[in-house]
């Protein structure tokens, strides 16, 4: 059966995402998805879904493929309906969403500059944070677990970010998927001397292993990593493959109470794709 999906594609620091516009059935929300990111169709690195809202208060709701929570996509469709709303340049305004792998709403406020928009978006605050050493192919590793109610962050510093430890990374990635409910996981190589960040997400539903050019949601779990290393509030700009994404972590007390992150986004495609779904695919 061919469906016809109505797109946006956006660039939301060269995280390529897709947003579908059209109503689908849910349980085909990972065969669309994948078509959609496939290099032979409209490729991006991630795909998310518009729903109605379902909460009060909320303009919208984002569903993404694999049920994970996506900080780039969030700023996304914020982006998208302050244009749907005829936003001017310079101007702003302050939308709500419900999403994916968060428990509240998320506020994102959207500041339009010229063909694109900058976002400022409240991101979900880690359940837990701690250091782990593990003993992982033949190598001994500290890890920072960065955990929250549905998905795993793990921050490793690494002065040099070769293939090697990309490739482990990779592995890693897989192994704690494979052990794990997490709707997604995301292993990420911070160089603290440079603030880069290499960031590799792994989405168990969709077997979607992507180095990402710009991560939202690894850029917050980079500002709560180093906000509880050093015990106070951190803000810095994260510079990544893509571009740079801000961060403001607030500390208090032995917690990140706070997390916002600040990028980019345009709006670079909008169309249809067609998409082969049958009961042998």
């Amino acid at each position: 059966m061919r469906q016809e999906v109505d797109f946006i594609k956006f660039n939301p620091t060269q995280n390529m995402t897709i947003l579908v516009k059209t109503k689908h059935l849910t349980e085909q929300y990972s065969r669309i998805a994948s078509r959609l990111m496939s290099y032979d169709s409209v490729h991006a690195e991630q795909v998310g879904f518009i729903e109605q809202a379902q909460q009060d208060g909320a303009r919208a709701h984002l569903q993404m493929a694999g049920g994970e929570f996506c900080g780039n996509a969030c700023m996304a469709l914020a982006a998208w309906l302050a244009w749907e709303n005829g936003l001017g340049p310079n101007e702003r305004t302050e939308v709500r969403l419900g999403v994916s792998g968060a428990e509240g709403l998320v506020n994102c406020r959207v500041n339009r500059l010229a063909d694109e928009y900058y976002c400022q978006l409240d991101m979900p605050v880690p359940q837990r944070l701690e250091q782990r050493t593990i003993s992982y192919e033949g190598s001994e590793w500290n890890l920072a677990m960065v955990r929250y109610p549905d998905f795993l962050h793990v921050v490793i510093e690494a002065e040099i970010i070769c293939e090697d430890l990309r490739k482990r990374a990779e592995s890693l990635a897989k192994l704690l998927g494979s052990v794990s409910e997490w709707s997604m996981v995301g292993i990420l190589l911070y160089q603290p001397v440079r603030n880069e960040l290499a960031p590799l997400i792994y989405v168990p539903e969709l077997d979607s292993l992507v180095w990402e050019r710009g991560c939202g949601s690894g850029t917050a779990s980079v500002g709560a990593y180093l906000a509880w290393k050093q015990q106070k509030d951190t803000s810095v700009e994260i510079r990544q493959p893509g571009g740079t994404i801000h961060v403001d972590a607030t500390w208090r007390g032995q917690e990140v109470v706070r997390l916002q992150i600040g990028g980019s986004v345009g709006i670079v495609a909008q169309g249809k794709a067609y998409i082969e779904i049958g009961s042998n695919n």
